[in-house]
């Protein structure tokens, strides 16, 4: 059984379709990557699939009920919570209280909140930092932070929003190794990046989005050899 299920979703703006007719699932336990050009569709997309849109068309499906619809702190109750393209963490606070304030959705009080941060901080890498006004974070940190934020919600699922960008090539490794890890802890994926190091690195499976359409599915294997998707999106990634 498929833990999330997109079902046609179509998504207009006035008469603009930033996203038409797209369907997909992602299995327990698997990362899926999402990839395409800028303008897409991918984060409105995802901006569906957590409730801050209710689709024009379609529906989506979390562990076999619908969520469409939903607000999107009811859907992260659920279990499914995101990371931003653009992070913005809570910047007058320590590194620790943007993580505790992130753990009281599951915790009863202040000490399981707390537990909860500093483990979510150590798994992260984060826990030396623990103490550092989040606003003074260099980038890397900062993105690494956003994800410890949507883990400390102790989630099912994790839709990641371009989690690598700007990072540099030593980030960029720590980044794949901590999704991994991620996935190891049960927790399932779907990523929106460009980066194809990090995609064709850790994803199982691929959606590619063109001008809010589908174009195709696959291995990483069959999405680096599929002409169309070469045309429309891998021949401008790689020679970015």
């Amino acid at each position: 059984m498929s833990l999330l299920e997109v079902k046609n979703i179509s998504m207009h703006f006035g008469g603009l379709a930033a996203v038409s007719n797209a369907s997909f699932d992602i299995k327990k336990g698997e990362i899926l990557a999402l990839i395409g050009p800028n303008g897409a569709g991918k984060t409105t997309l995802f901006n569906v699939i957590n409730g801050f849109y209710n689709p024009t068309k379609g529906e989506v499906l979390y562990k076999g009920k619908r969520i469409s619809g939903l607000k999107p702190h009811k859907i992260c109750e659920r279990g499914l919570a995101r990371t931003f393209q653009i992070v913005k963490p809570l910047q007058r606070m320590s590194v620790l209280d943007n993580v505790i304030a992130s753990a009281f959705l599951r915790a009863n009080n202040k000490n399981d909140a707390t537990a909860i941060a500093e483990e979510t901080l150590r798994f992260t890498g984060l826990y030396e930092d623990r103490d550092v006004i989040s606003k003074g974070l260099p980038l890397g940190k900062r993105k690494r932070l956003e994800i410890a934020r949507a883990l400390a919600t102790q989630p099912d699922m994790l839709l990641l929003d371009e989690s690598c960008a700007g990072l540099n090539p030593s980030e960029l490794n720590q980044s794949i190794d901590i999704i991994k890890k991620i996935r190891d802890r049960g927790i399932t994926i779907l990523i929106i990046e460009h980066h194809m190091k990090v995609i064709m690195s850790i994803s199982d499976r691929i959606v590619v989005l063109s001008y809010g359409e589908k174009i195709a599915e696959g291995t990483p294997a069959e999405i680096s050899n599929n002409q169309l998707v070469i045309e429309a999106y891998l021949g401008e990634a790689h020679s970015a």
